[in-house]
């Protein structure tokens, strides 16, 4: 007996040996994602159907999917977020430049059939753009009444009289066809596109128009890593281009969007021709800085004086024509039938951060095809720029909070927050012991006595540990909050904390910051003179997050002041240094050398000492660090569900796994009511036709899961004569049109957009009808149009830049950033 129990317990003490004494919190379904490139559509397509591949995140072509053979073992989502432009380069200095005039550059967009691309090019999937707001916008039916109005109807006559008048009055000549300046040819540089067959179609095809006006255009092909340096990267004055088709793709999705005007449109946000470049010709428009800074600071009153600056700066943009937008898409992502827990969210769609997270397989793995594994740099200041490298980055870290996928409102991530405000006019106590960085002194100083702001913003932090081990805290915040003071502020002669890309906008946020006060371990206030009538915009705006350990930013940081590498594509371009990607083994060694000297001369950065006066925590971190760039070969450090595990650029793959070493803060299925989401639709519209002028008849709208419409007619000349809202009450709305004394005989078109406040995406109805007299005798017929539901539903959605950025505040304004180059 007493042998037996003395097995007994020598058995439990084994089988306690062999269970873990806690599990670690998992946040995702599966264990691995391989992201694998696939260049070729038609390829990738195969591979989802027989299961070499759960999904692909680029769009196939609708061809490959008009019928239901086709389908087999597919689940197939449509979406839209992606759309196309033209990049036109205004410079005056050096050879004639046609597109430095400004009526040259406007006349281009009747040079384009933005129908031939919608119907023929894109088989139907997308809608005409005019305007970098699309339907894909939350702010599209807010502007809508101002982007009906532009109308760039296909035109070519109309075009080339424009540009010929434009030419002859600058002494140009036209001999045998062909445009003469000086008694040289004008020649201009056409860069397409040659990896995306619509980009290459839409280049063949303007370069013909261009050819039939009269210049002689020299097309160059190439794909985006060629864009950065050949068009991106190079002083406009030396004209080694002069156009460029674009494309964009959106990774989130904001209610209401503060950049895209900026990005599209604005010099100071540095992505137009020049990039803010001290050293470059720079596009310069003076209006534009001055309207989208409004927008993007929150200078107005309320949200129709917001809107009114949007319409203006959108007019301004449009009629300058540095930037021509063509059309958006609706893309065709394809998931292997046996895949489930797919977030097709607005914007982002598939491809989104939520699905990696929410994705269920029966593997416990994920394979994804992808267009490129990556085009840009691995960093979170500068690079992480293309889509591409953004939707993996996104599942490996995690933002304080981003928009909602379906309503664009702000959702918390990783922290809960309280907005004290009081409207435009607002003033909040800044208390003494708040906190500013000096730059000159290298230290924080207190703000001192009677200092106020508009907003004063308490954020809970949720912290857990970094996938290198240590948990984040306070000091990464903090690190964050003086990168963005350091590198924001006001550049001066031989400045090594100044990036042509990242400063100006960081300058902005940092124009409005007042303060900082840390309560305890995981609370900080923040103290701005920024205010939105939506106080989660406040918050997005104030909030104070780190993607990346401090230790890692420090070392990046001294790598680029040192001069060896740099944190931009622009900067790297003019001083002819590296582009710093923590993916690069050689990089990352770069910044493992870093922190072993750090390590060796126990340092501790400036902006942490005040913070640590015993000067003895760092050591860890580097520590840490070290360790797992040596392991793992690259320096991509978060905080999110997944952690990179390996790039392996011969088998152009990237693997990422789940971080289930760690107390991550979410369980699995946190995100699984985005799975399905009710969006609203047209069932009906209802009327006689032709309708009667003054007649007190209406048209009939039936809806559902919507609690609005937004109608427009439209006259035969495109001209709108008449437009409003209509509130849905039980499903049903009604429009009467004899209020407009507008409304005169002939054909006209009514579009209804059914919309709702929960799933920013309309539902759009068009037709046109015929408007009689009163005082004729027509028959009348009863119309009643039925809509199905997969006809005219096109997206409602944004593309903001990910939100991907370490520097705190800085992170959620360039995370809401609508599109990402691809």
């Amino acid at each position: 007996m007493k042998q037996l129990k003395i097995f007994k317990i020598i058995l439990i003490i084994c089988l306690i040996s062999i269970i873990p004494t806690a599990f670690a919190q998992k946040g995702t379904y599966v264990d691995e994602i391989k992201f694998i490139q696939y260049l070729d559509e038609n390829t990738a397509l195969e591979e989802v159907k027989n299961g070499n591949l759960d999904m692909y995140y680029y769009r196939i072509s609708s061809d490959r999917l008009e019928d239901s053979e086709s389908r087999d073992t597919l689940k197939v989502y449509e979406s839209t977020g992606g759309y196309y432009s033209i990049l036109l380069n205004p410079t005056d200095e050096g050879p004639f430049n046609p597109f430095s005039i400004q009526e040259v550059r406007y006349a281009v967009n009747f040079l384009v059939d933005r129908n031939l691309i919608v119907n023929e090019l894109l088989g139907g999937y997308g809608t005409p753009m005019f305007s970098n707001y699309g339907s894909f916008s939350a702010e599209y039916l807010r502007v809508l009444d101002v982007i009906e109005t532009f109308q760039f109807r296909y035109n070519p006559s109309f075009a080339e009289n424009i540009i010929s008048d434009e030419l002859s009055a600058r002494g140009a000549e036209k001999i045998d066809g062909i445009w003469n300046y000086e008694s040289e040819p004008i020649e201009i540089t056409f860069f397409i596109r040659s990896d995306d067959p619509v980009r290459k179609a839409i280049g063949e095809i303007l370069s013909s128009e261009l050819e039939e006006i009269g210049f002689k255009v020299n097309k160059e092909f190439g794909d985006l890593n060629k864009a950065y340096v050949v068009v991106y990267g190079s002083n406009p004055a030396e004209q080694k281009w002069s156009l460029y088709t674009e494309g964009w793709g959106s990774s989130g999705f904001t209610r209401y969007d503060s950049v895209t005007l900026a990005q599209m449109y604005s010099p100071w946000f540095s992505s137009m021709p020049g990039n803010n470049n001290p050293a470059n010709w720079n596009y310069e428009n003076e209006k534009l800085d001055e309207l989208t800074q409004r927008i993007y600071s929150g200078e107005f009153n309320d949200k129709d004086e917001r809107t009114s600056i949007i319409k203006d700066a959108m007019k301004e943009g449009v009629n300058e024509s540095v930037r021509i937008f063509l059309a958006s898409k609706i893309d065709q992502y394809v998931v292997n039938e046996n895949v489930d827990g797919i977030i097709n969210a607005l914007g982002a769609g598939v491809p989104s951060r939520f699905t990696p997270i929410n994705v269920r397989t029966d593997s416990g793995t994920l394979d994804v095809g992808v267009k490129q594994i990556y085009q840009a740099a691995w960093n979170p200041i500068g690079g992480l720029g293309d889509t591409y490298s953004n939707q993996i980055w996104l599942s490996i870290s995690d933002p304080i909070l981003t928009g909602h996928p379906f309503s664009g409102e702000m959702i918390p991530i990783r922290s809960s927050w309280k907005v004290e405000t009081n409207g435009i006019n607002s003033s909040v106590q800044v208390p003494n012991d708040a906190i500013m960085w000096n730059p000159d002194s290298k230290m924080w100083d207190k703000v001192g006595n009677e200092i106020s702001a508009k907003s004063k913003i308490t954020y809970d932090l949720k912290f857990n540990q970094w996938h290198h081990g240590p948990e984040m805290n306070m000091n990464d915040i903090i690190y964050s909050v003086y990168f963005l003071s350091e590198w924001g502020s006001e550049r001066t002669e031989d400045d090594r904390t100044y990036d042509a890309d990242f400063s100006p906008q960081a300058s902005q946020i940092l124009n409005t910051l007042k303060g900082i006060r840390v309560i305890d371990e995981n609370t900080i206030e923040v103290y701005t003179d920024f205010w939105h009538f939506d106080s989660g915009e406040i918050a997005s705006w104030g909030s104070v997050w780190s993607s990346m350990p401090w230790e890692i930013m420090a070392s990046m940081e001294k790598i680029v002041m040192d001069g060896k590498s740099s944190f931009s594509r622009t900067e790297s371009i003019t001083k002819n240094i590296n582009w710093l990607s923590l993916i690069i083994p050689n990089d990352a060694n770069q910044v493992k050398m870093q922190l072993d000297t750090f390590e060796k001369n126990e340092h501790t950065p400036d902006a942490l000492i005040q913070f640590n006066p015993q000067n003895d925590f760092q050591n860890i971190r580097y520590d840490s660090s070290k360790k797992w760039i040596d392991e793992n070969n690259h320096a991509v450090i978060s905080n999110g569900p997944f952690y990179l595990d390996r790039y392996s650029p011969d088998s152009r793959t990237i693997v990422i796994k789940s971080f289930d070493y760690g107390n991550y803060v979410f369980e699995q299925g946190k995100w699984k009511d985005f799975e399905n989401v009710k969006f609203p639709s047209i069932n009906s519209v209802e009327f006689s036709e032709p309708y009667v002028v003054n007649s007190d008849e209406e048209i009939r709208v039936s809806a559902e899961n919507a609690s609005e419409i937004h109608y427009f007619i439209v006259d035969s000349k495109g001209e709108i004569i008449l437009n409003g809202i209509k509130e849905i009450v039980n499903g049903e709305a009604s429009i009467n049109l004899d209020k407009s004394s507008d409304i005169i005989e002939g054909v006209h078109t009514i579009k209804i957009f059914a919309a709702s406040e929960n799933v920013l995406k309309p539902y759009e109805y068009s037709k046109s009808f015929i408007i009689v007299s009163n005082d004729k005798e027509v028959p009348k017929t009863e119309m009643m149009i039925e809509i199905k539901k997969s006809e005219t539903n096109y997206w409602y959605v944004l593309l903001i830049i990910p939100i991907f950025s370490i520097i705190a505040v800085l992170v959620i304004r360039r995370s809401r950033l609508s599109a990402n180059n691809k």
